[in-house]
């Protein structure tokens, strides 16, 4: 046989190089980026949680430490660490320095915490870095089933502009100053030209209660808990806060269905890392991350308890980030919140 020349050899090479790069790069991220991180994780991995066992954080982290132990071959520990709306936890997270910690986190904690108190002793866009968007859910603007001042049977138009009549004589609740619900319902104040007084609440299901007893006249709540009173007749939900309908809240309008428009409120989960820890460790995570969210298993669990999954890139998580301040913050801004 005779043998090709050298440049006839260099020109062969060169094909099958370029046939073979996009093959390269079409491996999962954990395939790409195990090969920059030999060696970790060299011990178990921490993910803490700002909120107690059994929250909704909680929940999520848990349902995530298995198969990212089987992903990684590490134990994964959740560790609670409670308080300050979730800040604790984020501030331990934004301070670890061994590696080997992540956290779980509601959107509050990566976006307006320091807009809303700038005294916090971390910085969420210089001390976390993204790692992936795991979950978002609407809330679902809910009112007492009969109420004085409401028709009854009347649809969304009609509670709004029976809300407008009200002026501030009707309350909403929530589960604290500066959080999402809040900051979510001021936003509709100015979007429905609406006026009711803020009330804040320990958490949810007392906001529920508030409505419940007659102390409060609506509220934006999680569309679990929403669905579980409606079923029992005590309240009427009015609309969902997504840009469309929900599958997590089936049959209920969306908020430009009711006359609201230009009015898109989720909150959401994610994970994300200190950032000082090492750019390939960060990269590895958020491959595995963001595969194991979009798992069959892992996407049904989570929808159980309430989020339809994303499981996004960092630079997706980024975005969300950006844009959520840029639209809660303006909120702070103009209705001058700060915490208590």
């Amino acid at each position: 046989m005779t043998r090709p020349d050298p440049a006839r050899r260099a020109w062969l090479a060169a094909s099958l190089a370029a046939v073979a790069l996009p093959f390269c790069f079409a491996g999962s991220a954990m395939a790409q980026t195990a090969i920059a991180t030999p060696g970790w994780p060299a011990k178990p991995l921490r993910i803490i949680v700002g909120f107690p066992p059994g929250s909704s954080p909680d929940l999520t982290a848990r349902t995530f430490s298995e198969p990212l132990s089987q992903a990684l071959g590490q134990p994964v520990i959740v560790e609670n660490k409670v308080g300050a709306g979730g800040n604790i936890g984020a501030d331990a997270v934004a301070k670890a320095t061994d590696g080997h910690t992540i956290g779980l986190f509601i959107n509050g904690n990566l976006t307006i915490a320091r807009l809303i108190n700038p005294q916090l002793p971390y910085d969420p866009r210089k001390d976390l870095a993204p790692l992936s968007l795991i979950g978002v859910s609407p809330l679902v603007l809910t009112a007492p089933a009969s109420q004085p001042d409401v028709p009854a049977g009347a649809n969304g138009r009609a509670f709004l502009d029976a809300a407008r009549r009200a002026g501030d004589r009707w309350s909403y609740g929530t589960p604290g100053v500066g959080t999402v619900g809040h900051l979510g319902t001021e936003l509709l104040k100015a979007r429905a030209g609406i006026a009711p007084v803020h009330v804040p609440y320990p958490g949810y299901p007392q906001v529920a209660t508030g409505m419940l007893g007659g102390q409060l006249q609506m509220a934006l709540l999680p569309p679990a808990l929403a669905l579980a009173q409606e079923r029992t007749g005590k309240l009427r939900l009015i609309g969902v806060t997504s840009a469309g309908r929900s599958a997590l809240a089936p049959g209920v309008a969306s908020m430009a269905e009711v006359g609201v428009k230009d009015f898109n409120l989720e909150i959401w989960n994610a994970f994300a890392a200190p950032a000082g820890m090492a750019a390939p460790v960060r990269a590895r995570l958020a491959g595995v991350l963001a595969d194991i969210a979009r798992s069959p298993d892992v996407r049904a669990k989570l929808f159980q308890q309430g989020w339809q999954t994303v499981g996004s890139s960092p630079e997706g998580l980024a975005n969300r980030i950006d844009a959520d301040t840029a639209t809660l913050g303006r909120v702070i801004r103009e209705q001058g919140i700060r915490a208590e």
